[in-house]
């Protein structure tokens, strides 16, 4: 079947470029989609690590605790230190 497609597709340039177009369409959109996936996981773990931060803070552990604890940066810890 595909063999067949490919052949009937071949046999016209403008088919062949229709064809490629759709295959980069699709390559694309399925890049896109793992692309925005990654994203909103890498922001879902950031998330996580800003409420988990909130909570040592709640708790009166120190900077440094925390930091270590979370992976957030000493500026990220005292603006959520600070905002609160």
């Amino acid at each position: 079947m595909a063999g067949n497609l490919l052949m009937s597709v071949s046999k016209d340039e403008k088919e062949r470029a229709i064809f490629r177009s759709r295959r980069m369409y699709e390559s694309d959109l399925e890049s896109n989609l793992a692309t925005a996936e990654d994203r909103g996981i890498q922001k879902g773990i950031q998330e996580g690590r800003i409420e988990v931060a909130r909570n040592l803070l709640k708790r009166k552990r120190s900077i440094e605790e925390i930091i270590e604890d979370t992976g957030l940066t000493r500026e990220e810890v005292k603006r959520l230190r600070d905002a609160d």
